[in-house]
């Protein structure tokens, strides 16, 4: 079948727990973590050009070959020697330098868009394998739902479904860098280690009390964001039965059994910041949801 355009939502992510565990050969940090994948949605719109083009509507983030959906593109392109382009418009919604994976997500769904688009038939692992050249969360995103992730985020192993559960997720007034987050883990280190092993477990045996006693983040201790203290603290007084930071930073969510509450955390957040979301846990990565035929009416 042959489309003139795709369009994608890839979701962020979330660190149900990530923890340092040693120092790689390579001098990269190794890594244990669980991830879970929320519907918040990075929207992607590519359509078919002989060249490469970039439109961010909205966002301040530069349109540069730095880009991770413009690195994902001419990483297809090469991979698969296709001689042809795309015009690439991304509607940001995912938080930026919020650890939530947002730019990850972006070249995620311009892979599995891209292999829609031009019929590639690339698998999982050929995908996999063309995104772990463009970040470390690209595999992740890719696969999405619940992982137990290692090493820099090239061991993934699948798990079941993340307990039913709400999350309600803040994004302080400033952004992390994610090297300056780990330059001061090198030096100040962390009180905080999460048991991933236990879970893991929690999550096979659909024990949300269990993913909550096993969580945290071994980063929030030195990520230099001033807010996540006083985020937390709103999260537990209206009922999370957990509250952290995300990823490097310096994104802040709460884990909700009721929805109610998450409602109510929602409305206290949003007095004092304006990216505030309610979100469900997501089974997958990106998935295209439009598809836009040669000579079909109103294509986009």
């Amino acid at each position: 079948m042959q489309y003139r355009s795709v369009t994608v939502l890839a979701p962020a992510k979330l660190n149900l727990s990530l923890d340092v565990v040693g120092t790689l050969p390579n001098g990269y940090h190794d890594l244990d973590m669980v991830m879970q994948t929320i519907d918040l949605y990075e929207k992607i719109t590519l359509r078919r050009s002989n060249d490469l083009s970039l439109t961010l509507p909205g966002s301040f983030v530069p349109v540069n070959d730095k880009n991770t959906a413009v690195k994902a593109a001419l990483a297809f392109f090469d991979y698969t020697g296709l001689l042809a382009g795309v015009d690439m418009t991304i509607y940001k919604r995912v938080p930026v330098r919020a650890g939530m994976a947002g730019g990850s997500a972006d070249a995620a769904g311009v892979l599995v868009g891209l292999n829609e688009l031009y019929g590639a038939h690339l698998s999982m692992s050929e995908l996999c394998a063309i995104g772990a050249g463009i970040g470390a969360d690209v595999p992740f995103a890719l696969l999405g739902g619940t992982c137990r992730v290692r090493g820099v985020g090239d061991l993934m192993k699948a798990l079941p479904p993340c307990p039913d559960c709400r999350f309600v997720v803040a994004m302080p007034s400033v952004g992390v860098s994610t090297p300056e987050a780990f330059a001061r883990y090198d030096m100040m280190g962390s009180p905080v280690h999460p048991d991933c092993e236990a879970q893991e477990q929690a999550i096979r045996d659909c024990n949300l009390a269990g993913v909550c006693a096993a969580g945290g983040n071994a980063l929030e201790h030195c990520s230099g964001a001033v807010e996540t203290p006083a985020i937390c603290k709103t999260l537990r007084e209206h009922g999370a039965v957990m509250a952290q930071m995300t990823g490097s930073g310096a994104a802040v969510f709460g884990i909700f059994d009721d929805e109610n509450a998450a409602r109510s955390a929602v409305a206290a957040l949003k007095n004092g910041y304006k990216q505030v979301y309610l979100c469900k846990p997501t089974h997958g990565g990106p998935r295209v949801t439009v598809r836009r035929l040669f000579g079909a009416k109103n294509n986009a």
